[in-house]
């Protein structure tokens, strides 16, 4: 019996405060980091739409995952780089992401103290992606479509957030990908090495930069009693 109402106290504590939830939107734009196009690190050439959700875990952290759906686009006609802007090479497909992780807010984030928050936070995880695999085509000197490829990337996304009501709740964010291929511009296929071209030492990187509109529910914080 003890263990039974331990256990019922630990069950309650534990979700004492995950009461809280957002389920809501992200719109911005993405880039690559990479051996094609410009050579800016926030560059967003095209739309990149998603959806969020979040669990409150704490007023300090959150567990948060995310899909977003990308354009991505690269153009060496769009580069500060001469030597890219003669070699004329270009992209557009697109990319899918799923991520799940802890979001940390710096300061408390409580949505029910009837007060307005403005809080800086970071996210990490982990993330899968699935893109249009490239290749440099030595006969047209242009980069071709080779068909489906995944990979794994972590992420560091900074943000502040801050509730414009007692539902809602703006964001802005920046986040960077670094991945664990190098094609994700076409420089550095596996199956076509005699035709890498740029870097390939360095992995490619992605970045998503844009804004967060989420609903928040779910009860107020309370704890059990016994």
């Amino acid at each position: 019996m003890r263990l039974v109402i331990f256990l019922s106290i630990s069950f309650c504590f534990a979700f004492a405060k995950a009461q809280t939830y957002e389920v809501g939107v992200f719109a911005g734009g993405g880039n690559i980091i990479g051996d094609v196009g410009s050579t800016q690190f926030v560059d967003p050439s095209d739309l990149a739409v998603g959806g969020i959700i979040k669990w409150n875990r704490s007023t300090r952290h959150d567990f948060r995952a995310s899909l977003t759906f990308a354009n991505m686009v690269g153009d060496d006609n769009d580069s500060d780089d001469r030597s890219r802007d003669l070699r004329g090479y270009n992209y557009n497909y697109k990319l899918i992401e799923a991520s799940i992780g802890i979001e940390y807010n710096f300061w408390d984030w409580e949505l029910y103290t009837g007060q307005p928050h403005l809080v800086p936070y970071m996210y990490t995880g982990i993330v899968g992606f699935q893109y249009e695999a490239l290749r440099l085509d030595a006969g047209t000197n242009a980069l071709v479509e080779t068909g489906t490829d995944r990979g794994l990337a972590i992420p560091f996304i900074l943000g502040v957030k801050t509730n414009i009501s007692s539902h809602l709740v703006l964001g802005a964010e920046v986040g960077v990908r670094y991945t664990f291929t190098d094609n994700l511009d076409g420089s550095n296929h596996e199956d076509f090495q005699d035709l890498s071209f740029g870097n390939i030492n360095n992995n490619d990187w992605y970045v998503f930069s844009g804004v967060t509109l989420t609903y928040a529910f779910g009860r107020k914080p309370c704890y059990c009693n016994f």
